[in-house]
């Protein structure tokens, strides 16, 4: 019976490599299994969370690293956790619905180098991988097979131990196992197993729910749940089956693989000579490269030396007939001091005391002399000192040798799409290769911020395995330029033309449309997600119409967005249909939005023309005075900018196209909103607003109409796995 309770011997040579952890490169100690199924220490992921909160709150020094001497942060990650900090998680302030929203715990991980998103519960959250630490166990008992576990409880000196009782979670020799596990109690039902240190629960209890034990695994999400999970829970909605079916499945599915890969024994093994043949050839064929390389390199520096050594030849000529003039120039001014030069010269001469002598020398000697004072009246040095002209312009050559790599005719450049490439809370990068097959089998994306101050711009690198890429450390009101290229090992294709997308003026509001306060059922269709709406009033309409002789009485139909705004800036869009015949959109007050629904007005009904001798304005006149609701009109393909004072007398300057997707913008600290064309980010129209109240998005349709709110940028699931 103890033998058959007994652990076999396991044979795990060659499997170092899958029991180190990737961010202490040592033995796992307590390894958790993160969401992307990467197994990091306890400890190290502890100190990468640290590492994490003291470069937030230090804004990234360089000393909140050194608190930690066992874990080794490389510079990838440090920039990691820098983007991170730099997003901005956290309470979102301006909601008034859900505005304790708890924070989430993003984890720079080490194995697949990706932000990974602990959830709510952070590092609590995360599963201690059992099987993992028994086998790092078993590697550690087989490489010190010569020192032995001792028993827990011999008195001095202990003798070596063995079994181990994971119950108790100590280790005993024959004799202390009889003394504390008597046969006939309940200590002799304990579960027992050759000599160990590793001691794991016998029940998994859930991280969630810590009084409960899995008992369920969630097929969606790939681990263990409990009932209340499944009850209440994250996975109240996921596919779940029972741990046994889990187990069995799992266990055959792994068996099966292990199986096949034994069967391919000798195809493995054919695979292993091949692959030694390619390393030999590899190295054969890098070293002649190398040498190519070395050759080109030398070819270029061969042309820099000669361009440098005429660089240098002319400036050190042009140098030499500066100093010669300089000198040439200096003489002459000796020479006006007294008793020096000419000066000296011309006082000799004036001591000749014959006139015919005096004036036959001193004629020449005059013009001189005069010459010599124009000199000394309008001093002008014979030559310049500096040397501008023969400064290097290598501006252009540096921006060349940085893209100097090895290009490849067959390997296509991308080109970035442009309708499918779009920035809202956070940007999408799209790209495509014009040929059908593509060759490369990585891209790098670069990005920066278009600064007019800064002359050259630092590009921010990111390496992407599929063609298109989620940023979302970007400045609001900006703009940036992307550019792209391919990678078939070391070889690269050229860069892709850049694209400039402009990022929206604050940040990104999320709502939905609110299907209680107002909401006109019979006249409006909301989708099941609550974030399109559609005007149906036409068949209700003609069966009210149907004893109707004179006019027409078609209301605006109102609806809010159901979260509402108190303070800071903020940013949402969203697309207006082209068939759309009106449609109104701005913001509204919370004190205005009951006087709002119940005057729908009738906009086309006689007693609203001008002439009617109907007092309209008295009744819409709220629309344009009363600040706390702003609207602007759309429909027909044109945005039409409201009538004001300052605004043109022409209405056919108010007119303008209907951007394909339309933004706004609201300033509660400065009391304003703005209408954007989305597109370009450009203002189309601006107005203040009071904004004193809690202030909510209103949109109004009449007739066939359709509204549907811009859908927020989010990595896709296939995205995350491309990139590993």
């Amino acid at each position: 019976m103890e033998g058959d309770r007994l652990e076999s011997p396991v044979t795990i040579k060659g499997i170092e490599r899958e029991l180190i952890c990737p961010a202490c490169k040592e033995l796992f100690t307590h390894p958790l299994i993160l969401p992307c199924q990467h197994n990091v220490c306890h400890k190290c992921v502890k100190e990468i969370l640290f590492a994490f909160e003291d470069t937030f709150a230090d804004g990234g020094s360089e000393s909140s690293n050194q608190s930690s001497p066992r874990i080794k942060i490389s510079s990838s990650s440090m920039d990691r956790i820098d983007r991170i900090s730099r997003s901005g998680f956290g309470v979102y302030t301006g909601r008034k619905r859900n505005s304790l929203t708890p924070r989430s715990s993003l984890f720079p991980c080490p194995g697949c180098q990706r932000d990974i998103d602990l959830g709510e519960r952070g590092i609590n959250g995360l599963f201690r991988n059992f099987t993992l630490e028994t086998i790092v166990e078993r590697y550690r008992q087989a490489a010190r097979a010569a020192i032995a576990i001792m028993c827990d409880f011999c008195k001095p000196p202990p003798q070596e131990s063995t079994k181990s009782c994971m119950d108790c979670s100590a280790s005993y020799c024959n004799e202390c196992f009889k003394i504390h596990h008597p046969w006939g109690t309940v200590k002799a039902q304990h579960e027992y197993v050759g000599p160990t240190t590793n001691f794991r629960p016998k029940i998994l209890m859930c991280p969630e729910h810590e009084m409960e034990r899995v008992n369920m695994y969630c097929e969606l999400c790939r681990r263990p749940v409990c009932h209340l999970c499944k009850l209440g829970g994250c996975h109240a909605n996921h596919r779940v089956t029972t741990m046994s079916t889990a187990y069995k499945t799992l266990k055959e599915k792994l068996s099966k693989d292990i199986e096949y890969l034994i069967s391919k024994e000798s195809q493995v093994k054919a695979h292993i000579t091949q692959l030694d043949l390619l390393l030999k050839e590899t190295e054969c064929n890098s070293e002649r490269a190398k040498e190519e390389a070395s050759q080109s390199f030398e070819k270029l520096s061969h042309v820099l030396e000669e361009k440098k050594s005429a660089a240098l030849k002319a400036i050190e000529a042009s140098k030499n007939l500066r100093l010669e003039k300089l000198q040439t120039q200096a003489e002459e001014y000796q020479g006006l001091l007294e008793n020096n030069g000419l000066v000296g010269y011309a006082q000799e001469v004036l001591k000749e005391t014959d006139p015919s002598f005096f004036v036959q020398t001193a004629k020449q000697l005059h013009v001189r002399i005069q010459k010599a004072t124009e000199s000394l009246k309008n001093f002008r040095p014979a030559a310049e000192t500096t040397f501008e002209d023969f400064v290097v312009d290598i501006a252009k050559q540096e921006d060349i040798l940085g893209d100097l790599a090895f290009h490849s005719n067959g390997l296509e450049t991308p080109e970035i799409n442009e309708e499918q490439s779009r920035v809202y809370n956070k940007a999408l990068i799209s790209w495509e290769c014009p040929g059908k097959t593509d060759s490369a089998d990585t891209y790098v994306l670069e990005y920066h911020k278009l600064n007019r101050e800064e002359e050259s711009a630092t590009w921010q690198e990111i390496k992407v395995c599929s063609k298109s890429k989620v940023i979302s450390d970007l400045d609001d009101n900006s703009s940036y330029a992307f550019r792209v290229r391919g990678y078939k090992g070391s070889i690269c294709s050229p860069w892709s033309q850049e694209v400039i997308l402009h990022t929206p003026p604050a940040p990104v509001f999320s709502f939905l449309f609110d299907d209680k306060c107002g909401y006109n059922s019979e006249h409006l269709l909301l989708n099941p997600g609550r974030t399109s709406v559609e005007s149906r009033a036409g068949f209700p309409l003609l069966l009210g119409s149907e004893h109707m002789q004179v006019g027409c009485y078609t209301t605006l139909d109102y609806i809010i967005g159901d979260t509402g705004i108190a303070k800071g800036k903020h940013f949402w869009a969203f697309h207006v249909e082209a068939y759309s015949y009106l449609v109104k959109v701005g913001v509204v007050s919370s004190s205005k939005i009951q006087k709002l629904f119940h005057n729908t007005h009738d906009v086309t009904s006689p007693r609203y023309e001008q002439d009617s001798g109907h007092d309209s304005g008295s009744e819409d006149a709220f629309f344009d005075s009363s600040q706390p609701v702003t609207l602007v009109t759309l429909g027909m393909k044109k945005f039409f900018i409201p009538m004001t004072p300052a605004s043109p007398k022409d209405p056919a300057s108010r007119i303008l196209p209907l951007p394909s997707c339309l933004g706004i913008c609201l300033d509660c600290d400065k009391g304003k909103v703005g209408f954007y064309d989305a597109g370009c980010m450009k203002c189309l129209y601006e107005s203040k607003v009071d904004c004193s109240g809690m202030m909510y998005p209103a949109f109004a349709l009449m007739g066939g109409a359709a509204v549907h709110l811009e859908k927020a940028v989010r990595a896709r699931y296939g995205e995350y796995h491309d990139d590993f």
